[in-house]
């Protein structure tokens, strides 16, 4: 009997996928934030030397995958296939972006919380037997958020303390079906990470995976993403704690992706009221990620906030044997110009990802 299907929306993976590489590419906001030292790259031109700003996000992600498949020491013909996604109409950065990579892609949309619905699809591919390796990819931008969903830029309005800043940046990660072999690189000692490294800084797995459903209580304020979001992270978390048996003591974190200072208050009072209290392990990537001076209302939010939070920091922690268990949760506010325009409210989704030390 496989143990492999947890509960009611979880996966157990038997044979867990493996991390074999991961990258965060950001842009100079958030490389001046608290976290700038964690990023791979950081941009200094928002546009990236691009004509537009949708184009500049396709250059984001082309960069943080080249660079994830370059420190999973593979090539990228290796590469079976991605799963990526962004905010923009029909997924322009993903697919703009990564089209010069000649690898077969699933495009997928959960909003922000699209990191953990990747990763969640690219490590049962990989796990199933699909694929030797996988990439989950996602990006958001500022500029391109606010040219689609809200104002342009020039129209400089006043933001509400419960709004939140798109962050600028893409995250990358490989997940391979097994520990790859360690090879010399040709491209010097920037570039090489050797066995010794690698095990020095421990291996992490995607463990299982919680999806989560469409949440909707009605919210119809499209400036704060984190009360629409919330009940749908609360669901998702409580959720895995019952599917797989656990208490939140299970973990060393549970991260969830965007609510903001607004939505974490919602969530830590929503999980509680299912009879779970988080507060010791509560992490919120939107809130982290940029510092109370730099004028950001609520927090970051995008689907560049979990994703980078997650290559640049999360998975460093881990790695270092800081925390061994974490529970990360990007959430999703499925805001659309048109629904909203007619009148409707903006629903949430949170996907929830085991990651884990070994």
């Amino acid at each position: 009997m496989s143990c492999k299907q947890m509960g009611k929306q979880s996966v157990c993976f038997e044979n867990p996928p493996v991390i074999t590489g991961a990258a965060s590419v950001v842009g100079k906001k958030e490389g001046e934030g608290p976290y700038g030292k964690y990023f791979d790259v950081i941009e200094e031109d928002d546009k990236v030397g691009a004509d537009s700003w949708e184009e500049a996000e396709g250059k984001l992600q082309a960069k943080a995958a080249e660079l994830a498949i370059r420190h999973a020491g593979i090539s990228q013909k290796e590469v079976r296939y991605m799963v990526a996604g962004d905010l923009l109409g029909q997924l322009m950065a993903s697919s703009f972006g990564l089209m010069d990579m000649d690898i077969p892609l699933f495009g997928v949309y959960g909003a922000c919380s699209t990191m953990g619905e990747s990763i969640g699809i690219a490590s049962m591919i990989v796990e199933g037997g699909f694929a030797n390796h996988a990439i989950a990819i996602t990006s958001s931008h500022f500029a391109s958020a606010e040219k689609q969903f809200r104002f342009p830029l020039g129209y400089s309005n006043q933001r509400p303390k419960a709004a939140t800043w798109t962050v600028t940046g893409s995250g990358a990660v490989v997940l391979s079906s097994s520990q790859r072999k360690e090879e010399l690189s040709q491209k010097g000692e920037k570039d090489l990470i050797t066995a010794e490294a690698r095990a020095e800084k421990g291996k992490v797995r995607v463990k299982g995976i919680t999806t989560g459903k469409v949440i909707d209580y009605g919210i119809k304020d499209s400036m704060n993403m984190g009360a629409c979001m919330a009940p749908a992270a609360g669901e998702v978390i409580a959720q895995n704690l019952i599917d797989f048996g656990y208490q939140p003591e299970h973990y060393d974190k549970i991260i969830t992706g965007d609510l903001g200072k607004v939505g974490k208050d919602i969530l830590i009072d929503f999980v509680e009221a299912k009879g779970y209290n988080i507060k010791r392990q509560y992490m919120d990537c939107g809130i982290e990620i940029y510092g109370e001076e730099q004028n950001v209302q609520a927090g970051g939010s995008g689907c560049g906030c979990s994703a980078v939070m997650l290559t640049g920091y999360i998975l460093k922690m881990l790695e270092k044997g800081e925390w061994n268990r974490v529970l990360f949760v990007p959430t999703g506010a499925l805001l659309s110009q048109v629904s909203f325009n007619e009148g409707n409210s903006v629903p949430g989704i949170a996907h929830g990802v085991i990651l884990e030390r070994y």
